[in-house]
């Protein structure tokens, strides 16, 4: 049990390959798990862990604490292990470690993702870890799936890229912070931080910033599709979302859909996404663009004494 150690890029690249291989609904690469270790807030604590055996990486985590929730206290960790390194003791051992580290960081409760599936929710209940909410892994084939008709903006909308906020992306974190603020999750965040915000979203590897897709009006963007891409055949969408005044006028299924489509003619051929069970809205958007369910994830949490 270890450190990931952050210059050496042959063990980013195994880390990033155990990510991938355990959770293939996520886009992974090296950069992205050095950026996240490198420029995660100072007061997050954060720490990459890895587990081996017979010098073979077999195990990560990723865990710090919410330091951007109003509640003290809360912390995350996210265990995944090798599909074919299961049932060796890595994750009790990775589980244990980040559990003992965060104590001593102040943590009360922590909070982990747990894949649906039998074996994984027996071990998170074996360590004391109860069920909350889920959320849906969803796919579209990109290369020979039929995305639907291209919605008109509405009088007064129009659409631009995050890259025509170069210059100036506050009006993008802006928007960040309202929308964030509503998803559905069992852990409350504020983005108050705009230079933390510049550091750990902004200029996050996998952004890409001509594919995500800004409904402006007078100037002001108040609705966003949020592309991550792998540099490769892989798109994701990180988050779609309008601001409070500009709902129900059909701005996330415009936003989401130009974004589709312009990576397509980009020659992406697989779009990745994630949807909370109770976000109906975004289900519903998703299912009409044409996403199936590939996966579910549970928030699992345990609250120490």
């Amino acid at each position: 049990m270890r450190d990931l150690r952050p210059d050496d890029p042959a063990d980013v690249a195994a880390f990033a390959h155990v990510r991938h291989v355990a959770l293939p609904f996520i886009l992974w690469t090296p950069e992205a798990v050095v950026h996240h270790l490198l420029h995660t807030h100072p007061d997050a604590r954060s720490r990459s862990l890895v587990a081996e055996e017979n010098g073979e990486m077999i195990g990560t985590a990723q865990v710090g604490l919410v330091h951007d929730s109003p509640e003290p206290g809360q912390a995350y960790l996210n265990i995944y292990v090798h599909p074919d390194r299961l049932r060796r003791g890595a994750g009790g051992l990775l589980v244990r470690t980040a559990e003992e580290y965060l104590a001593t960081e102040g943590a009360t409760k922590l909070f982990a993702w747990v894949l649906d599936e039998p074996g994984n929710l027996a071990f998170a209940e074996r360590h004391g870890y109860a069920r909350r909410r889920s959320a849906h892994f969803l796919r579209f084939d990109l290369a020979n799936g039929t995305l639907p008709p291209l919605p008109s903006p509405p009088p007064g909308v129009e659409l631009r890229t995050a890259a025509d906020f170069a210059d100036d992306p506050r009006p993008m974190f802006e928007l960040d912070a309202e929308t964030l603020a509503d998803e559905p999750s069992d852990v409350d965040v504020e983005f108050t931080d705009y230079e933390a915000w510049l550091a750990e979203t902004w200029r996050h590897p996998l952004l890409d910033r001509e594919l995500t897709t800004v409904a402006v009006v007078d100037g002001r963007p108040v609705a966003f599709s949020v592309a991550y891409t792998d540099g490769g055949t892989r798109y994701a969408t990180a988050m779609t979302g309008t601001v409070r005044a500009h709902r129900g006028r059909g701005l996330a299924k415009l936003t989401k859909t130009d974004s589709l489509y312009r990576a397509r003619a980009a020659g992406y051929t697989e779009a990745l996404t994630g949807n909370d069970i109770d976000n109906a809205p975004m289900l519903a958007i998703n299912k009409w663009l044409g996403y199936e369910v590939c996966g579910t994830e549970v928030r699992h949490v345990r609250e120490l004494g």
